[in-house]
């Protein structure tokens, strides 16, 4: 820009940017977007940018940065992946002689606000939530505008430690996985000084992972003004259509989510069309902690390879991924629901040749939902348009094939019925767009071309005339070089005197009268004829006009197609159901899974079962086991050495269950599951450093919102429970969490309870719910084979030292600690000595106090009931008896 232009263009740079202080501002300049003062210091750092300066005043220059306009999306994704704001500034209008073209914030860019498909990932929703909590009570709403998904609840605290109303919020964001949650502005959030406490609400949600906490003025959460919001974008009179009505927190949740949303996007948002409001009682429960533990959608590393989903998800469209995605999370309670789904399962697994050509169809469908929904932003591109066109054009067969399947199939089952509602080809629209459109159209309408020959009679004059004119002008130069003689005569062009006619100096007196002269150079002369000066005003006008009636149509076209979209997005839906049906089949009959039965009871009955994970993991074949589990056998305390595979049992198990319940097909050779109303797990150990707590706390904190939660129909997966603390503190633990489960009926739940405490196998003989289990193994000499099979009773051995042996351990550690190991196990530990590899290894132990002292001084004589005392006397004595028969034995 030029010095005088600097001036006003500064002004207006300002301007913008006061309105939006917290986002970086790319401010369009001709082919770049530009970044200024401290925007472009962190456009240079985050971006790699070479940082420039542009003079504003006399002696004054301000740091700048900027990117290509045609590139402008990746560099927005990294900022936003790295948690920044951006606003996007636009040239509008026509330049004037009195000031610079007008510029206007067209839409901001944050992580839960994104429409362009270089920045999403296809198969999964980007959810932007907001959160809103008063007392025991809050409001959650969440939308994907790439979609046009808006949903809200209400949630109520159901007591207990660990469950009160803040872990219950984050519960239901971690099933959400919101990329940005939106939460009251408390105070002057900004100005917080980093020793100030955070709030409640910011440290029990800090811990979500991929979420960027955006602060909210407080009103927009109010009732009030929150349902103003909503009825005037819907243009209704009363919520009660949503459901929502008598919910005033999701509706405040819901009406500051819109609210954002209107701001952040200008008020374009007609892809938001609807709300809907859904209780979380009808879906399993699942904590953070515990999809965590279960790598349900990604590893612990953040990756989705490795993960269930990563093993299931062999979806062909974009559609079908997310909706795989969204069952995942919500795990189904509704027996008839989950038949229905199953049924349209087992359709697709019976007729192998009809799941091929349905995957291999949908496979020619791109994503027609976030097509659709840009069309309704009013931010398609000419190729949205064809690939709505491209799905459309599926539909039919897709249909056909389906309906004469469905004819086939036993009236017992539903089939493909509820698969095909919805499903419709839409051939107005796919016309319209195949007549109106090129088959390959350019990315951009300003690229022009894209209009199909014979659809408009205006723009077709409008071409043939332009055609005219520029043959004309392509046969000036041989016309004029015969009629003048002039043998070296050029006809040019360039951007500021248009078209002209060259001659050399030497030729100039043969220039014929009637040219004009242009422009004088040192070696030729240019000149027009008034005859080109009007083929240039053609062609020149032509071409402007053609760009603004491309341009009209495209709109026109975008228009009827968007009066169609809800339509549209059904049909988008029953593709994606298809997909997953067609999916989930497509898993089970190659990787042989069954389909699974349900009841009402909590019985559990799976055969054969395998790790759907693991087994595709490893090279040798996986070796399945099975579990029963009824009224009689409620917990079982799982012992065995390392390596034997408790973790991958315990796991498994829950993963066989929570595919059950999204309607899937299972890894087991049969599979009956008592319905599960939550999947608790408590495995190995993770510091919250950030927050303050150490790995023990942590575990503490999981096993309590477990046993304060879990219901007769749940499932714990206890994997280790007490191993943070000390040896015996860690056994009255775990001892005591498993009593607690048994002796309470409304927390007897099934429960999976791994453990290296031997001496939990004891409680079999006074607990008559629960049963001991372990992992065999088999001992050739001094080598143990790990049989991966879980057979009744319980292990009395580890055999740590040998998996130590394994890792590599230095031999003289080894040996060492074989020795202090028959020693401890005899009685017989003698502090300071020392097995004879004195050269290598010379550890001297410190004196320890018998176990028996250090039990008597833990109890608290106060407070026991003369019951209590003479059972911790007996298992004292006990203890006692045991340890002197093995050293009298020895």
């Amino acid at each position: 820009m030029d010095d005088k232009d600097t001036t006003p263009i500064r002004k207006q740079y300002l301007d913008l940017k006061a309105r939006y202080p917290d986002t970086i501002l790319f401010f369009r300049l001709g082919d770049f977007y530009e970044t200024f003062d401290n925007d472009a210091e962190i456009a240079a750092r985050e971006l790699d940018l070479v940082l420039t300066s542009r003079p504003v005043s006399k002696g004054e220059r301000i740091p700048m940065a900027g990117v290509p306009y045609h590139a402008v999306e990746g560099y927005i994704a990294r900022l936003i992946e790295k948690g920044y704001r951006v606003a996007i500034a636009e040239q509008v209008g026509e330049p004037t002689s009195r000031g610079p073209m007008e510029r206007r914030i067209e839409r901001v860019v944050t992580a839960g606000t994104i429409t362009e498909p270089a920045m999403l990932d296809e198969k999964r929703p980007n959810y932007l939530a907001a959160v809103v909590i008063e007392g025991k009570r809050a409001g959650v709403a969440y939308t994907d505008i790439s979609t046009g998904e808006f949903a809200a609840t209400q949630l109520e605290e159901d007591g207990g430690y660990a469950g009160d109303i803040l872990n219950v919020v984050r519960q239901e964001l971690s099933r959400l996985h919101a990329r940005e949650v939106l939460i009251p502005k408390v105070g002057s959030w900004k100005e917080r000084s980093p020793d100030q406490p955070a709030t409640r609400l910011e440290e029990t949600l800090a811990g979500l992972v991929a979420t960027n906490f955006t602060p909210w003025p407080g009103y927009r959460f109010e009732e009030t003004a929150a349902r103003q919001t909503l009825l005037e974008h819907f243009g209704v009179r009363t919520l009660q259509g949503f459901g929502c009505e008598g919910k005033p927190l999701a509706i405040g949740a819901a009406g500051a989510a819109l609210a954002y949303l209107q701001e952040t996007q200008q008020g374009l948002l007609a892809q938001i069309t609807g709300l809907h409001t859904y209780a979380t009682d009808r879906f399993m429960a699942i904590d953070a902690s515990t999809r965590r533990n279960l790598e349900i959608t990604e590893t612990l590393r953040g990756e989705k390879q490795g993960s269930l989903l990563g093993v299931i998800d062999t979806t062909s469209t974009a559609m079908g991924g997310r909706l795989l995605h969204a069952r995942l999370a919500q795990p189904l309670l509704d027996i008839a629901e989950l038949e229905g789904r199953l049924d349209q399962v087992q359709a697709f697994v019976d007729d192998g040749i009809l799941r091929a050509q349905v995957r291999q169809a949908l496979k020619r469908t791109p994503d027609l939902e976030r097509m659709t929904t840009r069309v309704l932003a009013g931010r398609a591109s000419p190729r949205d348009l064809t690939g709505i066109r491209a799905t459309l054009e599926v539909v039919p067969e897709l249909r056909g094939k389906l309906e004469e399947a469905n004819r086939r199939i036993s009236k017992s089952t539903k089939g493909f019925g509820e698969l095909l509602e919805g499903l419709e080809a839409l051939p107005e629209i796919a016309g319209l767009i195949a007549e109106a459109l090129v088959d390959e159209p350019p990315a951009q309408v300003s690229a022009g071309g894209l209009i199909r020959p014979g659809f408009s009679a205006e723009l077709d004059g409008i071409l043939l005339a332009t055609k005219d004119a520029r043959d004309w002008i392509a046969g000036l130069e041989n016309k004029e070089r015969n009629r003048t003689g002039i043998k070296n005569l050029k006809v040019g062009y360039n951007k500021v005197f248009g078209y002209y006619l060259e001659v050399t100096q030497a030729n100039v007196n043969l220039v014929p009268a009637h040219y004009i002269r242009k422009q004088t150079l040192v070696n030729s002369e240019r000149y027009i004829t008034p005859e080109l000066k009007e083929y240039e005003s053609l062609v020149l006008n032509a071409e402007e006009r053609i760009a603004e009636l491309e341009t009209r149509l495209f709109r026109e076209i975008c228009e009827r197609v968007a009066a169609r979209a809800q339509a549209l997005l059904a049909t988008a839906q029953a593709l994606a159901r298809i997909d997953v049906a067609a999916s989930l089949a497509d898993v089970a009959a190659r990787q042989h899974y069954v389909r699974p039965t349900f009841e009402v009871a909590p019985a559990l009955a799976i055969e054969g079962g395998r790790h759907p994970v693991v087994e595709r993991a490893q090279r040798e074949p996986f070796i399945p086991n099975d579990l029963q589990m009824d009224a009689e056998s409620r917990i079982h305390i799982i012992t065995g050495p390392n390596m034997a595979g408790k973790s991958v049992f315990l796991r498994q198990n829950a993963l066989i269950i929570l595919m059950a319940q999204i309607g899937s097909f299972v890894p087991a050779e049969r599979a009956h599951v008592g319905v599960v109303d939550r999947i608790f797990t408590r495995i190995g150990a993770s510091d919250e450093l950030a927050a303050g707590q150490s790995t023990f706390m942590v575990e503490m904190v999981e096993t309590a919102n477990i046993l304060n939660h879990a219901t007769p129909q749940s499932l714990l997966i206890l994997d280790e429970v007490g191993r943070g603390t000390s040896t015996y503190d860690g056994m009255a633990i775990a001892w005591a969490v498993v009593e607690y489960l048994h002796n309470h009926p409304e927390r007897r739940a099934r429960t999976l309870f791994a453990t290296h405490y031997h001496e939990l196998i004891e409680m079999e003989e006074h607990l008559p719910h629960v049963r001991n289990f372990n992992l065999a193994v088999t001992e050739e000499g001094r080598d143990v084979v790990f049989l991966h099979k879980v057979v009744p009773g319980g292990a009395d051995r580890s055999y740590g030292i040998h998996v130590a042996r394994l890792a590599g351990i230095p031999a003289p550690v080894v040996h060492r600690a074989e020795g202090l190991l028959e020693e401890l196990e005899s009685g017989e530990f003698r502090p300071g000595t020392q097995v004879q590899e004195p050269e290598l290894f010379q550890p001297m132990l410190i004196a320890q106090e018998p176990p028996v002292v250090e039990m008597l001084r833990q109890i608290d004589v106060n407070s026991l009931t003369p019951l209590d005392a003479l059972t911790k006397l007996y298992e004292l004595q006990k203890q006692v008896e045991e340890k002197g028969g093995k050293k009298r034995k020895k």
